[in-house]
């Protein structure tokens, strides 16, 4: 973990639901523990950031972003027609997220997404959704157990930031492709890719598990499986070392 004088901020996007704790139940401002856990193992000092309006001005005093997993993106965002499926969504959450990534791009700030995250970022540079994988790819796989993440074979083949970020633990190699055990609990996945977007990592099944940007380029890395439901802390250290390195540039 890096001390503590040059750990950078790195902030993560949660939502409101209803919730119960002690005596009470109402609305909440909600993150998944792991996510915060995880960050903060890797030598990061995690921000919520609430949908709220306006919130994308609090991007220019992060050293790095991270856009976390939950419900779905209204599909008149990549101008398609709700299926029957949709769940979960929240236009106060859709609004401040997007407001985040574009403020990120603008300060070139380090970005991670994280499932919904990762269709956020699709969605913005001009991608779409397929709506319910299902129907698609004709199995539950991707979602086994309401309230459980399942898992499943991820392949990354070598050449790719995400490739170089995994590295050799927890990984098999077969012709230099690595594969590795996924985390999942997901019914949406990337269909059209968005603009300046390549594919790194594919599910069995070829859905499309992970893209990046150009790895010249500003870090921008998205992965659909839950990292922070696992072990393995690269992602989450990838992202606390391009944030502490774009936090020491000159202004």
């Amino acid at each position: 973990m890096a001390d503590s004088n040059d750990a950078p901020v790195i902030g993560i996007s949660a939502y409101c639901e209803q919730a119960r704790w002690g005596v009470w139940e109402t609305q909440a401002v909600v993150l998944p523990r792991r996510y915060v856990d995880r960050v903060t193992e890797a030598g990061g000092i995690p921000v919520l950031l609430p949908p709220v309006p306006d919130i994308a001005e609090a991007v220019g005093r992060l050293d790095g972003l991270m856009l976390s997993g939950g419900g779905d993106i209204d599909p008149a965002r990549y101008g398609a027609e709700p299926a029957a499926e949709i769940t979960n969504v929240r236009e106060e959450r859709d609004s401040a997220e997007f407001a985040l990534l574009d403020a990120a791009a603008s300060l070139q700030l380090p970005v991670l997404g994280i499932c919904r995250g990762m269709q956020v970022i699709n969605v913005a540079r001009g991608g779409s959704l397929h709506q319910h994988l299902p129907g698609v790819v004709g199995h539950d796989g991707h979602a086994p157990t309401p309230g459980a993440f399942g898992q499943h074979e991820v392949r990354v083949p070598p050449g790719s930031r995400l490739s170089q970020v995994l590295g050799e633990k927890g990984a098999g190699e077969v012709g230099g492709e690595r594969t590795l055990t996924a985390p999942t609990h997901h019914h949406q996945g990337v269909d059209r890719l968005g603009k300046g977007l390549t594919a790194t990592a594919w599910a069995e099944d070829g859905t499309i598990e992970a893209f990046e940007t150009d790895p010249a380029g500003p870090f921008l890395l998205a992965v659909q499986w839950h990292p922070e439901a696992g072990a393995d802390l690269s992602l989450f250290r990838a992202l606390v070392a391009a944030a502490r390195e774009h936090a020491a540039a000159p202004a």
